[in-house]
């Protein structure tokens, strides 16, 4: 099978014969080693030296020289809006406090479709309007630079007012 081995940024992209394009979710393109097909039916496997988030416009060059485009798959995500930028920072407050992954814009936030994070953000005050759109989640402080949204599990509810221990234990 042949292999991608190296990630050309979208701003990077120069010449090169683009013969199909995966289209990934933002969990699918935070990879290093994967067996994927092509929309077109092309078979090949992503094999770069570390993980890395690709993003939509990106493209993986084969062994050959030929490459694959990359494209960001819309997800269902929930609009977070609110009044005021105070208002804003307090409900991005919130959803950090529920380590939940957020991409984070000048006026709006954006996380993934969940009916009890809408309930919270529109009990505080804000809006959350169900859209689709590709995601692009923030790394977060322990990503190394290399992850964009990642999930970890902690092995315990995130009920941080309750949870009955410190929480001053390492994420990484």
């Amino acid at each position: 099978m042949i292999r991608a081995t190296r990630v050309i940024r979208r701003d990077a992209l120069g010449s090169g014969e683009i013969v199909d394009r995966i289209v990934l979710d933002s969990g699918d393109r935070h990879r290093r080693r994967m067996a994927m097909r092509g929309v077109g039916g092309l078979a090949f496997l992503l094999d770069l030296p570390e993980p890395v988030v690709l993003d939509d416009g990106d493209a993986l060059r084969l062994e050959d020289g030929r490459l694959v485009w990359v494209e960001a798959a819309p997800e269902k995500l929930l609009e977070i809006r609110a009044a005021t930028d105070h208002a804003l920072k307090r409900l991005i407050w919130h959803i950090g406090n529920r380590h939940i992954p957020a991409e984070i814009g000048t006026d709006a936030v954006w996380i993934a479709h969940d009916h009890v994070l809408a309930a919270m953000v529109e009990g505080l005050g804000g809006t959350a309007t169900p859209v689709e759109r590709p995601f692009r989640p923030e790394g977060g402080a322990y990503a190394g630079g290399h992850a964009q949204g990642h999930s970890h599990d902690h092995g315990h509810g995130h009920d941080h007012h309750h949870h009955g221990h410190p929480h001053d234990h390492s994420h990484g």
